[in-house]
């Protein structure tokens, strides 16, 4: 039996075609999660909170291998992502952003095993990073979701369009955190080619 691969079951989540705002409803997940501030270009704690991520994620990808149900392909990179106020994005603030980043999790990984894995990552890696890697539960239910194609500093006027022009034209606001899933490297990918899923959890508006 191949790998569980959260990019090929969940395609309509990780593998979306669309490159403008639509509606999808998201079902809750599990992931690994790192909490932090700063930008993330500069900040160490998002690198050391990234690495801690990658060190548990492949540490449970190997215990995986010995439970009935087997093992899984280590899913791409997320976060979710907050600031006091909204013009911190648009204006490129990124010193003063918050971020949850994470990793999705196959549905028997639960969180006596993630905390197992994370004993085990911090003995062998000693990355102290990694005390903070948690279990987190996640349900979005209904989001506008879209593919964006190009560099993350290129999304400002792809977000201003959902919060400014598509919410309001189909009765909706915002609930939750901006959440993206990003599915290149951009150590490996230029820029312009980089593929991010951009989500946004929504609910009607009260007539």
């Amino acid at each position: 039996m191949a790998p569980y691969d959260v990019k090929r079951d969940r395609k309509e989540f990780y593998a979306p075609k669309n490159r403008e705002w639509s509606i999808v409803d998201v079902p809750e997940q599990q992931f690994i999660a790192v909490d932090g501030a700063g930008n993330p270009n500069t900040a160490p704690a998002y690198t050391e909170a990234v690495e801690a991520l990658y060190t548990v994620a492949y540490t449970l990808k190997f215990a995986a291998k010995r439970t009935a149900d087997g093992d899984f392909v280590v899913a791409p990179l997320e976060g979710l992502w907050w600031a006091d106020t909204p013009e911190a994005f648009r204006s490129g603030a990124k010193d003063t952003w918050s971020w949850t980043m994470l990793i999705s999790m196959p549905p028997w990984v639960g969180k006596e095993m993630i905390e197992d894995a994370g004993q085990a990552a911090l003995v062998k890696k000693k990355l102290p990073a990694i005390s903070r890697v948690r279990h987190f539960t996640l349900h979005e239910g209904r989001s506008a979701q879209m593919l964006h194609i190009g560099s993350y500093d290129d999304e400002a006027p792809v977000l201003h369009e959902l919060h400014h022009a598509y919410l309001a034209a189909n009765g909706l606001r915002p609930t939750g955190l901006h959440h993206e899933i990003y599915l290149s490297d951009p150590r490996r990918t230029a820029p312009e080619k980089l593929k991010t899923v951009l989500r946004q959890p929504v609910e009607s508006v009260a007539p």
